[in-house]
């Protein structure tokens, strides 16, 4: 693997209550100078991101009912609409988590399927093409009963990945986790891994074990450990 295929698996994240503007500023041109998949904010910042990189080669990814998944439906498809509409390039929301725990499959995939439609609406006639949704499924609650029958009610909406976490609960991603969503899903869906994911190992665990995305704050710091490695290693 060269430094450009292992940029392009990064989603350069900054998801911390206290984020200011030049936070921002400084994470999309860390995200910029690396050529990172993305770089995910709040919506708040959704503006700011999309104006500085317009021109380059870095998407602008958020988060949708985030960290815990629990607002009301029309709340999470306005929510996205708005985001894509402001200038979000990929939409991580989360997973009604209490719902899904309290076996209310149904409302879990009626409302992932709103948002989904919504989203790709709002792409199409605004010009975008495809906007790419991940689905935060929140691992660490689940049994693996549940994050099979997970995986199917997302490949149901249309959604394009299962995201392991939001990186605030108790446990981040685990190659135990990524493997089973990895085996349960289509090939066409991907496998977004974060949450506690902080160097190179920790990426080169959840390439092999079957992520296609990782979510992670240490961006620079795992691409400076990848080079000072040499980038004939493989993955």
């Amino acid at each position: 693997m060269h430094a450009e295929e292992l940029a392009k698996t990064i989603d350069h994240t900054l998801l911390r209550p206290d984020t200011t503007a030049k936070d921002v500023e400084r994470l999309c041109n860390e995200a910029a100078k690396y050529h990172f998949a993305a770089a995910c904010i709040f919506p708040h910042f959704v503006p700011l991101a999309s104006s500085i990189l317009k021109s380059c080669d870095v998407k602008v990814c958020t988060v949708i009912s985030f960290p815990f998944g629990a607002d009301a439906a029309r709340t999470k498809v306005v929510a996205a609409v708005d985001a894509v509409g402001a200038g979000a390039d990929e939409i991580d929301v989360v997973m009604n988590v209490p719902a899904m725990v309290s076996g209310d499959f149904g409302y879990v995939r009626n409302e992932l399927l709103s948002v989904v439609r919504g989203v790709r609406m709002k792409s199409v006639n605004s010009g975008k093409g495809h906007t790419i949704v991940k689905v935060v499924i929140e691992t660490c609650y689940l049994t693996n009963k549940m994050k099979r029958l997970a995986c199917k009610i997302i490949e149901q909406t249309g959604a394009d990945f299962v995201k392991t976490s939001t990186g605030f609960g108790p446990r981040g991603a685990t190659t135990q986790d990524v493997e089973l969503l990895r085996d349960c899903l289509d090939e066409h869906m991907g496998v977004k891994a974060s949450g506690g994911i902080r160097t190179f190992r920790d990426v080169e665990l959840m390439i092999n074990a079957g992520a296609a995305r990782i979510g992670t704050s240490a961006g620079p710091e795992i691409m400076r450990e990848f080079m000072g490695v040499g980038e004939s290693k493989a993955v």
